[in-house]
């Protein structure tokens, strides 16, 4: 290994030889971790198809969320000639766990069955019988036309020839398609790289990513009901989370319109105006029309006839009850809506949920006096009312924003609600969408207000868990939050400071490095250190086999100098081709930006992505056997994940280790709002294992001198109070300085409405004397460069010199 002029980590010899070499990121079997293209159908509007357009539908088997920005489809006819090329179709967005993604492409003049809302559109026309169909990293245009020439080029994710095409993955393509059938994976997503193997002929059937099927809604063959049968909506939400009509037909059901959703999941709600008097039984019911844009709208009198259905968005969630395959009749309009229910800190129960220990609380009877999960179960599909609401989570790109319905349930010192503890459930949060597309969520930051009255449906979905579809939108106030800025260290502190910077690449706009420059310049006022988690390869999401993040340090490091901060130099060491997890050909890395006006970097050789760094004690105390070096890289606790980077600096004569992290995700865990009570966090596990590793590290860095000074600190995905937190300072030989802020200041991070952290600086005991601060300049704000806000520590470095 040896080090740049610019201060970053070059790999030399066999070890850049064997990184130059990456073999076809084909999906793996038993299934793939990553997205797989799980349907092709290119008969949509041919002759005899009931579908009016061709479809690719991708899926994602994997635990954690699957990223699709900046990946394309990309179609090649069956027998390509010279002059064939392979057609684009750009991604956005991401397939969640266990989800499906829909690309809609070309519409003919057959069939009569429109899609599902598609997650994306393009416009290729495809052959119903042959063709080939690819997932590749990055929007360029494919150019190789034989199985061999695709095999080997490194951006494609997966790929499936059928009929007769010549491109394709194993011995031959699948056969059996046509104008009426498509091609698709077996249900397990197992993905064997042949496709004759994996995939097979079959009815088409399109889901996309809200797991909406074609169909639903469609024009009634006969005319519904005039008058009500016998099924109410109370009959049909019953006492538990699941109706007790589940799977049957109704008749006649009345009800007044009360809101209408014409994109998405499209259908309309609908409440019963003469209730039953039970608290456990919701009057409200949604009614699903798929893709079917609702002929109706609010203050209608209807009669819906249809089959109740349970529809669960997630695997791990609560279902919502609803209406399929409706016919719908009017009976008038405008009339009067009932009156909605008022959810304050009076009416919201401050318990969360019941316990299942562990299973399902889907049979158990509500209780909406004891429970809030239970009350707004109760009121699924019902007019609610919420009024002075104070934001707690931002605006999002998805137009949502969290309220709290409780102002003095946990505030932070900026007017967020802090998540406290696994037991101390915030009861008052909600997401607020809107229905109506000309009155919009404001782009409001936590600790605004949502003024007067905000008045809409409530509804359940997989993120977020209940919220409320509104149809009158309080008055935005704006609380002028501003983003902190942190003193400057003084001449004997040693500034250390964490950011993640989501997903930097030297691909990206000027104006998220000039962003996140400024944090780094101003905000944090120029730390010395600066441990950063999420920069990518120099050509971000491109699968080609790039590992070095040199022109992405280059661009960062010269927007900070702009900004007026110092020139940093960099170390990291370069992780082996997509074997650190994260986007699929990003390959991220931990690295260390440092100012060598104020602190120097001790380099020795040795530390690549394979090698492990050790504790060396010497007569003068503790070195490292390599810097910069990862800390054991070929545990199984790394599988998958980010290697925790350790280097040796030099301040003022001393020594001090820092270990810069980037623990596993919070992924597949279940949701706190699903119906399994209490939630397992799956990935708890591997994250307790990754914390031991470290913890085993320091441990011998201050069994060989217990008077290192040692910096622990990034994204650790987990919380102060976690099992993870446990292992990490078992010994005491860390401690996580979260802990020494009051209550209302302990987060670096918002996620549903909550305020929390994930990122932590940690020091060991010879650090006395510091100063912590998290600096808040992302998390809280509709506007920001990364979701996490960086912290800083300040360190009074003291004691023997270093060697």
């Amino acid at each position: 290994m040896q080090i740049s002029r610019s201060g970053s980590v070059l790999l030399t010899g066999a070890v850049a030889a064997a990184l130059a070499v990456t073999a076809l990121p084909a999906a793996q079997a038993a299934p793939s971790a990553t997205a797989v293209i799980s349907e092709v159908y290119g008969g949509g509007g041919n002759s005899g198809a009931t579908l009016t357009r061709d479809f690719v539908e991708l899926a994602n088997a994997g635990s954690a969320s699957f990223e699709v920005d900046g990946l394309s489809v990309q179609y090649l006819p069956g027998s390509p000639s010279a002059g064939s090329l392979w057609q684009v179709s750009p991604l956005s967005g991401a397939i969640a766990p266990g989800g499906r993604y829909l690309v809609a492409q070309a519409t003919g003049s057959g069939g009569t069955v429109a899609l599902p809302a598609p997650d994306a559109t393009g416009t290729v026309a495809m052959g119903a019988g042959s063709g080939t169909v690819a997932l590749v990293s990055g929007t360029s245009p494919l150019t190789c036309k034989t199985a061999a020439d695709c095999a080997a080029d490194t951006r494609i994710v997966d790929l499936v020839g059928y009929g007769s095409a010549v491109v394709r993955e194993g011995s031959g393509p699948v056969p059996g398609a046509s104008a009426t059938a498509s091609v698709a994976r077996a249900a397990s997503l197992a993905d064997t790289d042949d496709n004759a193997a994996d995939l097979a002929a079959g009815a088409p059937t399109p889901v996309n990513s809200k797991g909406e099927t074609s169909g639903g809604g469609q024009p009634p063959e006969e005319p519904g009901p005039t008058e009500p049968g016998d099924v109410r909506i109370h009959d049909i939400q019953g006492t538990t989370r699941v109706s007790p009509l589940a799977g049957a037909a109704v008749t006649g059901v009345p009800g007044v319109v009360t809101g209408v959703r014409t994109s998405g999941s499209r259908g309309f709600w609908i409440q019963e105006t003469a209730p039953d008097g039970d608290p456990r039984t919701s009057e409200g019911l949604f009614v699903y029309t798929g893709s079917t844009a609702p002929a109706v709208k609010a203050g209608d009198m209807v009669l819906v006839s249809g089959k109740v259905a349970e529809y669960y968005p997630g695997s791990a969630t609560q279902s919502i009850t609803q209406i399929t395959g409706p016919r719908v009749t009017v009976l008038s309009s405008g009339n009067a809506l009932p009156a909605p229910v008022v959810l304050d800190a009076r009416s919201v129960p401050g318990r969360y949920v019941p316990t299942a220990d562990g299973g399902s609380i889907d049979p158990l009877p509500l209780e909406p006096k004891r429970y809030a999960l239970d009350l707004y179960e109760s009121l699924e599909g019902l007019r609610v009312q919420i009024a002075d609401t104070r934001v707690t989570g931002a605006t999002t790109k998805y137009d949502e924003i969290w309220v709290t319905v409780k102002p003095k349930e946990n505030p932070t010192r900026r007017g967020g609600t802090l998540y406290a503890s696994y037991e101390d459930q915030n009861t008052g949060r909600l997401k607020v969408m809107s229905l109506d597309p000309a009155q919009p969520v404001p782009a409001a930051n936590v600790g605004d207000v949502l003024k007067g009255r905000t008045t809409g449906v409530l509804d359940y979905a997989s993120y977020g868990g209940y919220n409320l579809q509104a149809t009158e939108l309080g008055t935005h106030v704006d609380k002028k939050l501003r983003r902190e800025v942190t003193r400057q260290q003084r001449k004997g502190e040693l500034a250390v400071a964490t950011y993640n910077v989501e997903n930097l690449d030297a691909a990206d706009d000027q104006a998220k490095f000039d962003t996140l420059a400024e944090g780094v310049a101003k905000n944090l006022s120029s730390p010395d250190i600066v441990s950063l988690e999420e920069i990518q390869d120099d050509n971000g999401p491109v699968n080609d086999g790039t590992v070095g993040s040199e022109a992405t340090l280059k661009r960062f490091t010269d927007a900070i100098v702009a900004q007026g901060g110092p020139r940093y130099a960099w170390r990291y060491v370069a992780p082996e081709n997509n074997q650190d997890g994260g986007e699929p050909g990003g390959n991220i890395r931990n690295v260390f930006l440092y100012n060598p006006d104020r602190v120097s970097f001790v380099d020795r050789p040795g530390g690549d992505a394979t090698t492990p760094v050790e504790a060396v004690k010497t007569w003068k105390g503790v070195k490292l056997s390599a810097s910069p070096g990862r800390i054991n890289p070929a545990s199984p606790a790394w599988e998958s994940s980010r290697k925790p980077l350790v280097g040796e600096f030099v301040f003022r004569g001393r020594s001090v280790f820092v270990i810069g992290t980037h623990f596993g995700s919070k992924g597949g865990d279940q949701p706190l709002h699903g119906r399994f009570q209490e939630p397992t966090r799956s990935s708890e596990t591997k994250r307790v294992q990754q914390a031991t590793e470290v913890n085993t590290f320091v441990t011998s860095l201050l069994k060989a001198d217990k008077s290192a000074r040692v910096v622990a600190l990034g994204d650790f995905n987990d919380f102060e109070f976690s099992p993870t937190f446990t292992a990490l300072t078992e010994g005491r030989v860390l401690k996580p300085l979260i802990t020494t802020l009051p209550a209302s200041e302990r987060y670096s991070y918002v996620y549903d409405g909550n305020s929390q952290t994930l990122d932590h600086i940690l020091t060991s005991p010879a650090i006395r004397r510091l100063d912590y601060d998290v600096v808040h300049i992302n998390a809280e704000f509709a506007d920001q460069a990364s979701d996490h806000d960086p912290q800083v520590v300040r360190i009074k470095v003291s004691g023997r010199k270093a060697r």
